[in-house]
């Protein structure tokens, strides 16, 4: 709310010396404080904030996503490797809209900022002809009278489509990542780094506005009269509630003063040089990475020594991110779709196609091959072949 008076600096120097003489206090140092404000956890506000907002954050998911939904995948029906199938039709090309690698990376990208994957089947007869996702933001659990999940309600607009959680076909895939409070939505992984995703937003907002206000750094007023005049209360009040309305706030700092009637300006509290925003912004982006599992050696954030090269993060990556996705994945599509297509078969990540494994391949291979004890088709047996 505007308040009908002015800063005491703009009014005239006798109306300082006239006023009431009701304190003693030459020196006002103002201290404006506040309760730190967080982005929200859904999957709008992690979008917004994290991934069309945050460099960190929209990298590693990026990441994730796109080589995960590289990675190749192979069909056995028991041992036998099949070339030709209508399931490798339908992941290769899931509808006449997305490829098979922008349905998956969509697809990661849902559970990583939601912790849910919603996917609806498009069926002619007994045959699964499209696979669509949907978005998690327009989906509503409905509970049944025993807690379970009794239907799923999709809203776009003022329409609204109804699938049944349990039916005798499957209306509606439904894959969560492991929410600890929750027990029928998954939890995101950026979620778990909303505090480090803010403060790093803010440290950029804060040092942008910094630039446009000079870089000046903030400070205190201090009243000096020249001839014994003070504040009083109500103009300390005053001044304080204009500093609170005009001066506070990352896109208001730096901001400068016009300072008349006695007033001074002495710096005062840490500079944005001594509080190491560098460093502070590096540590909430190693959060960020470590959050959705990116080695932050792999994004190029300094100060992090776990792996001893970018080879080994690599690996890492692959071996604690991106495979156990997949298998997770994997294992939800086969579960789901396998009434259609039959038990017997088995969807699995090609890894031999992974170019980041390539070392741990390479050994494999030369421990296998110099195993003189192991005839030529058990070593092939030994390498997946």
């Amino acid at each position: 709310m505007k308040m009908s008076f002015q800063l005491p600096w703009r009014r005239p120097a006798v109306a300082l010396g006239a006023a009431e003489k009701k304190t003693a206090t030459a020196f006002s140092a103002l201290t404006i404080q506040g309760e730190a404000r967080w982005s929200g956890r859904s999957f709008g506000a992690l979008s917004r904030e994290g991934f069309m907002k945050n460099p960190v954050a929209h990298r590693a998911i990026r990441l994730i996503c796109e080589t995960a939904a590289s990675v190749p995948l192979l069909l056995y029906q028991g041992k036998d490797e099949l070339s030709a199938h209508p399931l490798l039709t339908l992941l290769h090309k899931p509808n006449g809209r997305a490829s098979g690698i922008d349905f998956f990376e969509a697809l990661y990208g849902h559970l990583l900022l939601s912790g849910n994957a919603f996917i609806e089947p498009v069926i002619l007869g007994e045959d699964v002809r499209e696979l669509h996702l949907l978005r998690p933001d327009r989906m509503r659990v409905i509970e049944g009278a025993d807690g379970w999940p009794e239907a799923y309600e999709y809203r776009v607009g003022a329409r609204m489509s109804r699938y049944p959680a349990e039916s005798g076909e499957p209306t509606l895939l439904h894959m969560r990542l492991f929410h600890p409070l929750d027990d029928h939505l998954g939890f995101s992984p950026l979620a778990a780094a909303q505090m480090a995703l803010d403060l790093h937003n803010a440290s950029a907002v804060w040092n942008k506005a910094l630039l446009d206000n000079s870089a000046r750094p903030s400070g205190a007023l201090v009243y000096q009269p020249k001839e014994g005049g003070n504040l009083t209360e109500e103009q300390y009040e005053r001044l304080k509630q204009e500093l609170e309305e005009g001066y506070s706030g990352p896109a208001r700092a730096g901001r400068p003063l016009l300072l008349e009637g006695g007033l001074d300006w002495k710096a005062m509290g840490l500079t944005p040089r001594d509080m190491d925003f560098t460093e502070a912004r590096n540590g909430a982006a190693r959060d960020i990475a470590l959050a959705v599992g990116v080695p932050p050696m792999m994004l190029g954030i300094p100060g992090d020594n776990t792996y001893s090269n970018y080879q080994e993060a690599n690996r890492a990556f692959y071996r604690l991110t991106v495979i156990p996705l997949i298998a997770r994945t994997v294992a939800h599509l086969m579960s789901w779709l396998g009434p259609f297509y039959g038990t017997d078969l088995t969807l699995e990540a090609d890894l031999d196609q992974v170019s980041g494994l390539s070392g741990e391949r390479d050994a494999l291979w030369a421990r296998i091959g110099a195993a003189d004890f192991l005839s030529e088709d058990e070593k092939r047996a030994a390498v997946g072949y």
